[in-house]
């Protein structure tokens, strides 16, 4: 297949400064944001100064990847240049190839513009739970944990197992990942829902279809500058020994916290640490997010959506299908998207999916 090619020799050696990417606005604010932090009362206002920062490092982010494919760019019309004048079959098809990563890339730096709430730049806690199904709706979990393990890595992401909840027979019962890495909560939004599989299960004798359901949360992990008012009185807080499969993981010493916000049910466990302290304060910072995630949603009317804690696992909540039997194919019933290669997705390339939610998203000028 001949590789997509998104310039041609007439045009000129740069993209106009601007445009859809803001370049110029950039450079400006950063500039704004730099004179501001020169005052000697920048700090006193801790929160708006960190605030600033925080906007100042994200708008160099976008400037520095701007500048970066600019100059891959350029390579590029070099090779081009090059083959044309030698006649090198190689090295116009080099030129090509470059040509293709820049598309590639451009097509990352434009979905990362569709990126503009508020937390999207933010890390996320990811959180996978089996739901109507039994010991295939468990599996089904696992199988969903592999597919995001998958994606954060091809993506460079941090990851951090914070809590594991093996399933009986098969599988687990319930996963969280703490994902570190810039916009992990932007993308990794548009997993949150209930995902459906439909396949010949493994675990039945007579080789039978079966539809297992499992559910994606997702929260951004917020700072300590954003309030959010929990009373001690509303928690109830156990503990426990940490799980595992055994050998030297399995915490003999009752480490394990779990967290119930009695008013909302909303439970935040975590057993990574062996310091109960530490799974403590790991487990009340998953609580925040999570209800900074609730009340985010209840003040966008959003409690209808993918992300509502009041959603069934099971018929008719489904956001995605994976069908492997008696056909193969994955269907997103928000943007209809379909994907015939089930294996490649379950393997982590679920890019189009994200990609075609967040357009969808931004039609609407959705962000939450």
């Amino acid at each position: 297949m001949k590789p997509k090619t998104c310039w041609s020799p007439s045009e000129s050696a740069c993209w106009p400064s601007g445009g859809i990417f803001d370049i110029d606005r950039s450079r400006e604010r950063i500039a704004e944001i730099d004179r501001l932090a020169a005052e000697a009362s920048f700090w006193n206002d801790q929160q708006r100064a960190q605030a600033l920062l925080k906007e100042q490092a994200g708008l160099r982010s976008t400037v520095e990847g701007w500048e970066r494919q600019q100059r891959r760019l350029e390579d590029a019309r070099v090779l081009l240049e090059l083959a044309a004048e030698a006649d090198d079959a190689a090295t116009a098809a080099e030129a090509a190839q470059a040509a293709a990563q820049l598309c590639l890339a451009i097509d990352q730096m434009e979905l990362a513009r569709m990126l503009s709430g508020e937390h999207d730049r933010a890390n996320a806690l990811l959180s996978i739970n089996a739901g109507a199904g039994g010991v295939d709706a468990q599996d089904w979990a696992e199988m969903l944990c592999r597919m995001y393990l998958r994606w954060c890595e091809r993506r460079g992401y941090a990851v951090e197992e914070l809590d594991h909840q093996p399933g009986e027979d098969a599988g687990i019962k319930s996963a969280t990942y703490s994902v570190k890495g810039e916009w992990a909560y932007g993308y990794l939004r548009a997993e949150s829902g209930v995902h459906r599989l439909v396949r010949i299960s493994p675990f039945d004798a007579n080789a039978r279809r079966h539809t297992a359901f499992a559910a994606v949360f997702v929260y951004p992990e917020i700072d300590d500058s954003i309030e959010v008012d929990i009373r001690e009185e509303d928690l109830e807080v156990q503990t426990m020994r940490s799980g595992g499969a055994g050998g030297q993981h399995v915490n003999k010493t009752e480490s394990a916290v779990r967290i119930i916000h009695k008013p909302t049910g909303l439970v935040a466990k975590c057993q990574s640490e062996r310091s109960q302290h530490k799974n403590r304060s790991t487990a009340m910072k998953m609580l925040r997010a999570m209800l900074y995630a609730m009340k985010l949603r209840e003040q966008e009317a959003k409690l209808d959506e993918a992300h509502s804690q009041k959603k069934s696992i099971e018929w008719g909540s489904q956001i995605r299908s994976y069908v492997l039997a008696p056909y193969r194919l994955v269907t997103d019933h928000r943007t209809e998207l379909k994907v015939g290669d089930v294996d490649a997705v379950l393997d982590g390339e679920i890019d189009a999916f994200i990609k075609e939610y967040l357009i969808s998203q931004a039609s609407r000028g959705r962000t939450s």
